[in-house]
């Protein structure tokens, strides 16, 4: 459930904007000036064909200014309710439900981030086992040319090894699928949701800050022109807010079931790549990549793994 109710807005925000409004009209008006700087410098010095006449270069400054302006105001007001809430003065509009819904997104992204890093761990650390079971079956062929009285024994090592060498890269082809799949579900799928989710966010703060704006002119005439103004600043903040609240709703839902079907292919394939591994079982290893459709590489490049 939502709640936006603050005591005396009106006596907070005065309160605050004692303490605020010195270092933060500084620092709005600092950065109106650069920016106002930067559009300068982007306007012609010197007369050009089709160049703007002066009066449309007056007003393009003038739109500028405008912007900038409107730009401090917002920042002002947002950095103002970000302050009044850490101080207690002032309440957020909370939607319950959905914020524990993307405290849990960002505790899942955490711990998928967690088995990714492992799982690369696993894929660097098993990809030099490999290497050198093969630079050891190399060595054991060689030997048993060169040594006719333990021939048999350097080939049936050879052999052994060159075997050993042929599962591990499938499932190392195994372990790169898996990698690379957790890590676009966790660092691009979850994170295209996360930014939305700031969106929503940034959203809730202006749409606070505009909200005790009006509570802070609850008292003014309705003929007020800042009583007004404040209304419809109100409205157009809330109507955005509302916008990504649903927004990020859907893409909470949309984004659980895919996880839980991405997730499910995967851990089904580590699993079945992993035991059959390490019992020995080439045929059900080699079963499993043909069934996630998974094409066994070489690890002759020692970065392969490493992304």
């Amino acid at each position: 459930m939502m709640s936006n109710s603050a005591s005396s807005p009106a006596l907070a925000a005065k309160a605050a904007d004692q303490e605020l409004n010195s270092i933060l009209s500084e620092m709005n008006q600092g950065h109106a000036e650069a920016a106002l700087r930067s559009h300068a410098t982007s306007l012609p010095t010197t007369p050009t064909a089709g160049a703007p006449k002066n009066g449309d270069l007056f007003r393009n400054s003038a739109s500028k200014m405008e912007t900038v302006k409107n730009w401090g105001i917002s920042t002002y007001k947002c950095t103002r309710q970000l302050v009044l809430e850490k101080l207690g003065k002032s309440t957020r509009t909370v939607d319950t439900e959905l914020e524990t819904q993307i405290e849990q997104l960002r505790d899942t992204q955490r711990k998928y981030a967690n088995i990714l890093r492992l799982a690369r761990a696993l894929s660097s650390h098993f990809h030099h086992v490999v290497q050198t079971q093969h630079a050891l079956g190399e060595a054991f062929s060689e030997l048993a040319q060169k040594s006719p009285e333990l021939q048999e024994e350097f080939l049936y090592n050879s052999e052994s090894q060159r075997c050993l060498t042929k599962n591990g890269e499938a499932l190392l082809s195994a372990l790169h699928f898996f990698v690379n799949s957790v890590n676009t579900l966790c660092h691009k799928t979850i994170e295209d949701t996360l930014l939305t989710i700031n969106q929503y966010e940034a959203a809730r703060i202006e749409f606070d800050a505009y909200r005790a704006d009006l509570e802070a002119l609850s008292q003014a005439p309705r003929t007020d022109p800042r009583f007004e103004e404040a209304q419809q600043n109100y409205e157009s903040h809330k109507t955005k807010f509302e916008n990504l609240r649903a927004d990020v709703a859907v893409k909470l839902k949309f984004l659980d079931e895919n996880r839980i079907k991405v997730m499910h292919k995967q851990l089904v394939l580590f699993h079945n790549a992993i035991s059959a591994y390490f019992s020995g079982n080439q045929q059900a290893l080699e079963s499993t990549l043909k069934q996630f459709n998974i094409t066994v590489k070489p690890p002759s490049n020692p970065s392969w793994l490493e992304h």
